[in-house]
């Protein structure tokens, strides 16, 4: 198959703390490179962004690593709800469900809701969908994120968030909780699509809303996507993603938009991370956190920022 488009590729399992210790960080390399693997492989045989976007959050909402599907965080009740969005940039159609319970895949669900002419559903509602497309009820619960829920109920409650992997080593050290997962994709025929999922920040109030399944935190048209980690308020306050993306849209190039945008939430003293592709298929990463645990693959090879922390803002292959 002649390819029209070289196809591009961008994935992140969440930003917040350096990962601690060799161990960690290369079982987070070997997962987010399986994922890339696998997905860019589907592009080169001429999967649609949006399909690759949605197998993309699958493979990772399946993996217990991440903050998304299985292994999702605890909220203060010890119950998991999840939130999950899908952007297609070609339609400019942005679907969603929010704090959703006991599914494997809640990016399946938006899916679904592209075609749907209500495309964004919070709790009650996504369980009916759910009910109503016979989905399987599925206990995402792990042990780790149980162990981390009852030590920190044991104090009270004093994190304000959860930890950002599931890593053994990690569990008690991690201060950090900005698990997102995310995939954007440029097709062979130049189409965008952007899919985020996470099971929210752990321990917050109940009903507390993502910005997951908002604009804010993920966002395509047919010039940029933008799948967004981190503090979902700091995300939120920043509209981080309908920000870069309009900016693009607009004439801006993937580079001055993604520079100016953290610019700006380096300025607020916000905590969050971003991954990009524009239609010309420019790969782009930012972060104000410490690291983004993100991997890319640029038509020739794949890549990573798992120990790019050298004090600048932005990142660019």
């Amino acid at each position: 198959m002649q390819l029209q488009v070289q196809p591009k590729l961008i994935i992140h399992g969440g930003a917040g703390s350096s990962l601690q210790g060799k161990g960690g960080l290369e079982a987070v390399r070997r997962a987010l490179h399986t994922v890339v693997e696998e997905v860019y492989s589907l592009l080169v045989t001429g999967a649609t962004a949006t399909d690759a976007v949605v197998r993309g959050c699958q493979m990772l909402e399946d993996d217990p690593r991440f903050n998304a599907g299985t292994g999702s965080v605890l909220q203060s009740d010890g119950q998991i709800r999840m939130s999950s969005s899908l952007m297609d940039g070609t339609l400019g159609r942005f679907s969603g469900v929010i704090n959703i319970s006991r599914v494997k895949n809640p990016i399946e669900l938006a899916l679904f809701l592209q075609n749907s002419p209500d495309r964004v559903l919070s709790d009650y509602g996504s369980a009916e969908l759910a009910r109503e497309l016979q989905v399987p009820s599925y206990n995402g619960l792990t042990d780790l994120r149980l162990h981390e829920w009852i030590q920190e109920r044991q104090d009270n409650f004093k994190r304000t968030m959860a930890g950002v992997v599931a890593e053994p080593e990690l569990v008690e050290s991690s201060n950090a909780g900005r698990g997102t997962i995310g995939v954007v994709a440029l097709d062979t025929f130049g189409r965008l699509a952007a899919g985020t999922s996470t099971g929210g920040k752990g321990f917050e109030r109940i009903g507390r809303v993502s910005d997951s399944a908002m604009p804010a935190g993920n966002y395509a048209t047919g010039y940029a996507a933008v799948s967004c980690t981190g503090i979902g308020e700091d995300i939120i306050d920043e509209c981080l993603a309908a920000k870069i993306v309009v900016r693009v849209t607009d004439g801006m190039s993937l580079k001055d938009a993604m520079g100016r945008s953290f610019t700006e939430a380096h300025k607020n003293q916000r905590d969050l991370g971003a991954i990009a592709l524009d239609a010309t298929g420019a790969i782009s990463w930012g972060k104000t956190s410490e690291i983004i645990l993100a991997a890319y693959h640029d038509g020739e090879t794949i890549g990573d920022t798992l120990e790019w922390n050298n004090g600048e803002l932005i990142g660019y292959c």
